[in-house]
């Protein structure tokens, strides 16, 4: 039996739980000029930038290695909550299942906390637990936030 997991980490942010969950949700073209040292293309092979279901690839640098991964699209407004559900790529190799859920959660009227919730399952036993890509897409949360706080403030 695969050995499966849920990794939660939040991250606090200085930007508005509004503006951040825009930038997930439908801004998804933007992330190579804000954080290009982590993203450096996004390509929409099915749906629209913001429609529940589109499928996504990205191009990225995890641990100093250039990886791409495909995803579908999960979104719930209500709750300010973008899923990324694994198809293919890199993560995929190792992992049968992977989903990614980043919630924006309102502390203040400027600030939120962006909770980081990874579910997974290993296709292999000897797989390696996927702490490398909670460490990654983590930090995207949090380097993220200077590129929303400088759009914020010119607003």
């Amino acid at each position: 039996m695969a050995t499966s997991g849920t990794y939660v980490t939040e991250v606090p942010l200085k930007g508005s739980a509004k503006n951040h969950y825009k930038r997930w949700k439908s801004e998804n073209q933007l992330f190579p000029e804000a954080i290009g040292h982590h993203i450096q293309g996004v390509t929409v092979h099915e749906g629209d930038w913001d429609s529940h279901g589109a499928i996504k690839s990205w191009n990225y640098t995890c641990d100093g290695k250039q990886e791409v991964f495909k995803e579908k699209r999960e979104l719930d407004d209500e709750k300010m909550a973008v899923t990324f559900r694994g198809l293919d790529g890199h993560v995929m190799e190792q992992l049968k299942l992977y989903d990614c859920i980043f919630q924006f959660i309102p502390k203040s009227r400027e600030g939120c906390v962006c909770k980081v919730t990874m579910i997974w399952e290993k296709r292999y036993e000897d797989s390696p637990e996927p702490i490398k890509y909670m460490k990654f897409v983590t930090s995207l949360a949090a380097d993220m936030d200077d590129h929303i706080l400088k759009n914020q403030n010119k607003a």
